[in-house]
């Protein structure tokens, strides 16, 4: 990829693509490699696409008739929408709702579906030594993230030190059994893009079940979840090269397993030669530099997306050497590191698993 001062490459809302800077490497993460013979009409392969959650979303649907396929695939979007106005970090929404009377010192009922998201989300920081933080809103905004188009700009190095002073964490925050949230810390201010696409996908696994659908493929923004098979075989994807069109890694997907990857290159800016992506490293403040993407593979259980979105994040953050260490403590066993140079390393279970691409 051509790299120009002051580029941007964003994404909208929730850490995906915008158009401001776009090149062939802010298309889809991740590519169903599978879904290529469609278009000969080979299959009964019914596929919809949206754009959802600012970033197109694919739903692939195997062995059903098109209106069975069809109301399905509409009830996902229905609920993706739904859940990206639930969710939001910055458009009015009970999250900016519940920031508001945080920063005030005041405490505020919340839904069952907020206060089972901070439940988990604080589960999740504190298996990861708090590297995953939903509560760091506020740094994420000074660095210009949270909004849906932003400038190439560092923020002041005093304003960034100040807000690692407060130490925003997941474990401020209390909710009661009657809902009300409350948070000790002031500073603390949700932003769950790092974790909604997560929880969309296991949404979207259900709501298909329930619709009597046995095989699909589910892709939001490059995070992926799998239904069933893909025919006589298994979903059969593939993980988008960092920095060159095309994949770097394909793999066959089974019944409930998920893939989430971290990376830098679709929501950042560059500067004075330096890439400064969205993923913030909350000890330093500062965005992760040492990785260009981190790819997990979940084994399937009932919350395999939602951990697929999570865990990618601490290990990007933590980058080489200790990458694999911090994944292993926090149940992830397959997984791969693209490092700074662009080096490519796997871990012992997911090189049994997947095939790497040449170049």
């Amino acid at each position: 990829m051509s790299s120009k001062p002051g580029a941007v490459s964003g994404k909208n809302g929730w850490g995906f693509p915008l158009t401001a800077y776009r090149s062939p490497l802010t298309s889809l993460l991740i590519v169903a490699v599978a879904l290529l013979v469609v278009a000969c009409g080979r299959e009964p392969l019914y596929q919809q696409q949206a754009f959802v959650f600012g970033t197109q979303v694919e739903i692939s649907i195997y062995g059903a008739d098109d209106a069975k396929a069809r109301a399905a695939s509409a009830a996902v979007l229905q609920e993706f929408d739904r859940m990206h106005r639930a969710f939001h970090a910055w458009q009015p929404s009970p999250v900016t709702e519940l920031n508001a009377a945080f920063a005030r010192g005041e405490r505020h009922q919340v839904s069952p579906e907020l206060a089972a998201a901070i439940r988990s989300a604080t589960r999740y920081a504190e298996a990861s030594d708090n590297l995953f933080n939903p509560a760091i809103g506020r740094l994420i905004a000074l660095w210009g993230f949270q909004s849906d188009e932003f400038k190439p700009q560092l923020p002041a190095a005093q304003r960034i030190a100040a807000l690692l002073q407060t130490n925003p964490r997941m474990s401020d925050i209390t909710v009661d059994a009657d809902g009300w949230a409350s948070s000790r810390n002031p500073a603390v201010q949700l932003d769950f893009g790092g974790y909604a696409k997560g929880l969309a996908l296991d949404h979207a696994l259900q709501i298909l079940r329930a619709r009597g659908i046995q095989n699909a493929l589910v892709n939001i923004g490059g995070n992926l979840i799998a239904l069933g098979r893909h025919g006589a075989r298994p979903w059969h994807v593939g993980v988008q090269h960092p920095r060159r069109p095309g994949a770097v890694l394909e793999l066959d997907l089974n019944d409930g397993e998920a893939i989430g990857t971290s990376g830098d290159y679709q929501r950042f800016f560059e500067l004075g030669g330096k890439r400064y992506c969205h993923i913030i490293d909350p000890r330093s403040g500062y965005p992760a530099m040492h990785t260009q993407s981190l790819t997990v593979l979940v084994p399937a259980g009932a919350d395999a997306g939602l951990r697929s979105d999570v865990a990618s994040k601490p290990g990007f953050i933590v980058g080489a050497p200790g990458w694999e260490t911090q994944l292993k403590r926090m149940g992830i066993e397959a997984a791969m590191l693209v490092d700074e140079s662009g080096k490519i390393a796997l871990t012992k279970t997911l090189a049994k698993r997947a095939r790497l691409v040449r170049q």
